[in-house]
């Protein structure tokens, strides 16, 4: 009996955690994000911002840029305002380079003209965000 009542209760945990973390449809959030790019930019790849309701504070991607492009990074979610998302992207050396935090305002994208080829570190964090969640897409132009 106590096996049983334990393995409800695990059931019933995994259910619960699992419906509130699927209340973040990013693929949403992308689908609004790409037609977004500015002209002359061609769509590359697209990025999941799920903060789980608050329980990650922090969501990090990689891509190699290269010299000579400038790419675009671009935050979407529900309204017009990125609702506390913070874009910051850092090179190799994990040294900030931009970020849409800007004169006390947050932006919702970021154009980046990339002097150096190498990986580049983009990181989403949530600063009173409400629903932490989010869809990003990442596009170039030479």
């Amino acid at each position: 009996m106590k096996k049983l009542i334990f393995a409800l209760g695990i059931i019933l945990v995994t259910t619960s955690i699992s419906q509130s973390y699927a209340q973040c449809n990013t693929e949403k959030h992308i689908e609004a994000c790409i037609p977004k790019l500015q002209s002359g930019f061609t769509f590359l790849k697209s990025y999941n911002i799920d903060g789980q309701g608050g329980a990650k504070d922090k969501v990090e991607y990689s891509y190699v840029f290269t010299k000579g492009a400038t790419y675009q990074i671009m935050i979407c979610n529900d309204g017009e305002a990125t609702d506390g998302i913070v874009l910051t992207l850092y090179d190799s050396s994990r040294k900030k380079v931009a970020s849409t935090k800007y004169e006390g305002s947050t932006l919702s994208s970021i154009a980046f003209p990339c002097q150096v080829t190498g990986i580049y570190y983009i990181t989403f964090t949530f600063e009173g965000s409400t629903n932490h969640c989010g869809g990003s897409v990442l596009g170039f132009k030479r």
